[in-house]
């Protein structure tokens, strides 16, 4: 029989992010709290998300309702980063990125909690921003996804191509 594998990413669902980052920017436009306030979320560039206000106050707190609406869409916090407030002349700017891909150094991490903490015979290899997971056991591929997902990583992983 040949050996099941899967694959551990970190992507970013972009779809969902831009629904996120709609959903935030007809929030501000309507609340109360943020009329007058010049307050604005939108895109810069592919990952990046800038968010624009009078105040720093109203600043982070559109931030947070970005945030908010992240969890709402089904993506992982983990996943975004931003930056603290810069002023910019009579505004305050917060820049965001979203994080996309498995560094080499996140991968021999998660290789070595499998290696480790796993059952034996699994073996794990990295390709490119992707760490593959191989087992002639499909039981202890479930076991190696329960693992990864009860370890507190700095950064959000999904599990895809499970054959």
């Amino acid at each position: 029989m040949a050996d099941s594998s899967f694959d551990i990413v970190s992507k970013v669902d972009h779809q969902e992010a831009d629904n996120a980052l709609n959903q935030a920017a007809k929030e501000l436009a309507q609340r109360f709290d943020f009329k007058n306030t010049g307050t604005t979320i939108e895109w810069k560039g592919e990952l990046g998300v800038e968010i624009t206000s009078g105040t720093e106050e109203r600043a982070k707190a559109a931030l947070d309702v970005f945030k908010e609406k992240i969890i709402k869409r089904g993506l992982s916090l983990k996943c975004f980063e931003a930056k603290d407030p810069r002023s910019s002349g009579k505004e305050y700017k917060i820049d965001g990125t979203f994080k996309a891909g498995i560094s080499q150094e996140q991968a021999k991490k998660l290789g070595k909690l499998i290696r480790d903490d796993g059952p034996k015979s699994v073996k794990s290899q990295v390709m490119g921003d992707e760490l593959r997971v191989s087992s002639k056991s499909r039981d202890d591929l479930q076991a190696v996804q329960a693992l990864v997902k009860e370890a507190d990583l700095d950064f959000a992983v999904q599990f895809v191509n499970y054959r």
